[in-house]
């Protein structure tokens, strides 16, 4: 692979929606991958639509969980090999399927998220930060948003 040229060409993407992903397996996937010449990575990580295919509601505790998995993955990576990550929100899990979690239900999981990537974790004050964002009473992480 390294001698094909191609990873001077692309960043390979590492994507995992779950919500207790593997982060020693992950570290040494980026291992092998700089092994092979790939000097830069990315994440994909899920604010919404990867937990189930007629799921409603959004669980913002799931993704919030994938979120802290993936920091902790950055932060026993290399400095320098995380270009960046991908905030994917799915709407349907094929093209035959109907949509789930429509994006108004998910507004409070994708803040919570990126509140959490911007500040390196979840606190009483990113909670809080959302809150105010959003003009909410009651962020819920671990039910479903009323």
């Amino acid at each position: 692979l390294s001698g094909s040229g191609v990873p001077q060409l692309v960043q390979p993407m590492i994507w995992d929606y779950a919500a207790d992903i593997d982060v020693e397996g992950k570290v040494q996937l980026i291992e092998k991958y700089r092994r092979c010449g790939f000097s830069k990575v990315w994440f994909a990580s899920a604010f919404k639509g990867a937990t189930g295919a007629n799921q409603s509601l959004t669980l913002i505790g799931h993704h919030l969980r994938n979120q802290l998995e993936w920091l902790q993955v950055a932060s026993r990576s290399p400095a320098d090999v995380l270009e960046g990550i991908a905030l994917t929100g799915w709407q349907r899990y094929d093209h035959f399927s109907v949509l789930c979690e429509l994006l108004p239900v998910a507004i409070p999981s994708l803040a919570v998220c990126l509140q959490a990537l911007k500040n390196g974790g979840y606190s009483e004050k990113v909670k809080e930060n959302v809150e105010k964002l959003l003009g909410m009473s009651n962020l819920e992480i671990d039910t479903f948003m009323r």
